[in-house]
């Protein structure tokens, strides 16, 4: 029972730090608008599950609020180990420098 409860916490830590981070861009007031600007696309108003550059938005006439949908990783060996972002699936994995293919062992990650 110790060690279950032991893993509760460990998850409830790992999920607490894997919040996203988030940002709002306010709109220029008295421009008509069709939707919101990010990153210079137009997207229309309302929620937006993934952009281009993988964040989770909504879009609003007074502003757009978007959140990261991708884990940044903070603490692994960056001697034997690099960051590699995989667009496709707004990831970022942690490989071996030398191996490329052999994930490396990330001790924590939020984003």
């Amino acid at each position: 029972m110790k060690s279950f409860l032991a893993f509760l916490v460990a998850v409830g830590t790992i999920v607490t730090l894997a919040d996203a981070y988030c940002i709002t861009a306010l709109q220029v007031p008295g421009r008509p608008f069709r939707g919101c600007m990010w990153n210079g696309k137009l997207y229309p108003f309302g929620h937006i599950e993934r952009t281009e550059d993988c964040y989770r938005c909504d879009c609003y006439e007074s502003s757009m609020e978007c959140c990261t949908i991708s884990a940044t990783s903070f603490d692994y060996d960056s001697k034997k180990c690099k960051v590699v972002f995989k667009r496709k699936f707004c990831r970022y994995d942690v490989v071996q420098r030398d191996d490329p293919s052999q994930p490396c062992f990330v001790f924590v990650a939020a984003g």
